[in-house]
């Protein structure tokens, strides 16, 4: 919520979606009564990494991603959008996410991702992603 302000004082950001998720969501992904609220795509969601990755690039600092999220060949393609150059993959990963990484168009990526932050909710974004990137179905 702070990150224009940290900008100014630090040399880079890492965000952590696990933790950012689970505690701006207030859900234990671990909690089985509760888990299914866990949602990466929440509009809330998406605005935060947007906010943190815009403040970034003003200030001229890297921004990198780490969690879940970063491997996950359904959430890349909008991390790409949003702005996100640096992901942490689990190294299993790395090829496929590699490779989807390659066979997009940047500026399509920043197109849904704007339309994205406009919808209200994560299953109306999960539907947008499904319909606009097939591989990336959610």
């Amino acid at each position: 919520m702070v990150a224009d302000l940290l900008a100014r004082e630090v040399d880079f950001f890492s965000i952590g979606t696990n933790d950012l998720i689970q505690y701006s969501l207030a859900v234990d992904r671990n909690n089985e009564h509760v888990a299914y609220l866990y949602q990466p795509l929440h509009p809330a969601i998406l605005r935060m990494l947007r906010f943190t990755i815009r403040s970034s690039q003003t200030a001229g600092i890297e921004v990198s991603l780490c969690g879940e999220m970063g491997s996950d060949r359904h959430f890349v393609p909008l991390l790409l959008g949003l702005g996100l150059r640096r992901l942490s993959v689990n190294p299993r990963m790395v090829p496929g996410i590699k490779q989807l990484v390659r066979s997009l168009d940047s500026r399509e990526l920043t197109e849904i991702a704007e339309r994205c932050l406009e919808l209200p909710s994560a299953a109306e974004i999960a539907a947008l992603l499904a319909a606009r990137l097939p591989l990336a179905e959610t």
